[in-house]
């Protein structure tokens, strides 16, 4: 921020398209899940450089996330931001969860009294707000006309240079190898959060399970199997990611499988445990393997909503049934061998 712009409307938060130090900490800071549903800006209208009358309308979500990118993507633009109330959600998830949609934006519309700030009635929203958002009720209801802009914001400089035209490459949203592994980080501290109390819990509980000494169990038994469940964290949370356009299988749960097959495998033969205890291991990395890739879903460009859910109710339950298996055969595989 750097003072207000006055409008017709009251004053508009002035911000600047240069990142400082404190928003690309805090960028990375969500990225490994600190403040991740915390990091927010106030829903409002803000003006990026000096705009007026005539200047475009941007749309975002307060995601800040999504703010930044939007504003560091036009240096050198007057345009005004009009920030929806997404709780905090991006573009994207909000678009689908509803709450970056058409009663929301016809309330911005209104409340932040748009119509006395520009002499146009035009918006460009995000092409990937579009599942949310009726072009025609949005004109119906506030005489606004919704533009969808491109996918990503970089583009939107030569967007509206070509008079609001998108090329068709603009209307394409990739999944590339930079964009899954920036997902990586926070899955793998969500999962980390279950996993390190689980590798703690197999750790002790191999010291009740051996049959000798605790101190024993501990380190024959439970500290290797808690090992080989974080090796099936790392996998589902990083090498899924990383992997997976080329991991076999359409469904998620199917790609995690194969994935859990290969880390499974790779454990048994760092441990060299016996035959029950390594095809525990195997169950219970099969399980957590595939739900963790599942995760997966909601950030891909080749799902729907009801096809994760149809996925979700046989997946969740086999994964489930193969982890409580791998337990159960890990309990009553004896001692280590």
């Amino acid at each position: 921020m750097r003072g207000a712009l006055d409008t017709p409307a009251g004053p508009a938060p002035l911000v600047h398209s240069a990142l400082g130090p404190a928003d690309r900490l805090g960028g990375w800071g969500v990225r490994w899940g600190i403040r991740r549903l915390r990091y927010t800006v106030d829903p409002g209208l803000y003006a990026l450089g000096r705009p007026d009358a005539d200047s475009p309308v941007l749309v975002s979500a307060n995601y800040k996330l999504s703010f930044d990118s939007l504003r560091a993507a036009c240096p050198g633009l007057a345009a005004w931001v009009l920030v929806l109330d997404t709780k905090g959600i991006n573009v994207w998830c909000a678009a689908g969860k509803g709450t970056m949609g058409t009663a929301n934006l016809v309330q911005a519309i209104n409340d932040r009294g748009l119509r006395q700030v520009v002499s146009h009635r035009r918006l460009i929203v995000p092409q990937l707000a579009a599942p949310g958002v009726s072009a025609p009720q949005v004109r119906r209801l506030t005489g606004f006309e919704v533009v969808f802009g491109p996918v990503m914001a970089r583009d939107l400089p030569a967007f509206l240079a070509a008079g609001l035209k998108a090329t068709p490459a603009m209307r394409r949203k990739q999944f590339p190898l930079a964009e899954r592994l920036a997902l990586a980080p926070v899955e793998l501290v969500m999962a980390l959060k279950y996993a390190l109390p689980a590798m703690l819990l197999l750790t002790l509980l191999g010291g009740f399970c051996q049959g000798g000494a605790f101190s024993a169990g501990v380190w024959g038994k439970g500290w290797p199997a808690a090992l080989a469940l974080l090796a099936a964290v790392l996998a589902g949370s990083v090498l899924g990611p990383a992997l997976l356009p080329w991991l076999p299988g359409r469904s998620f749960a199917a790609k995690g499988l194969g994935l859990g097959l290969v880390s499974g495998a790779a454990a048994w033969l760092a441990g060299r445990p016996a035959p029950l205890e390594g095809a525990a291991w195997l169950l219970l990395g099969l399980g957590v393997v595939s739900f963790l890739v599942m995760n997966f879903t909601g950030a891909s460009t080749y799902t729907s909503l009801s096809g994760v859910k149809k996925e979700m109710r046989w997946a969740v339950p086999a994964q489930i049934a193969c982890a409580g298996a791998g337990l159960a055969l890990w309990i009553a595989a004896g001692p280590w061998t």
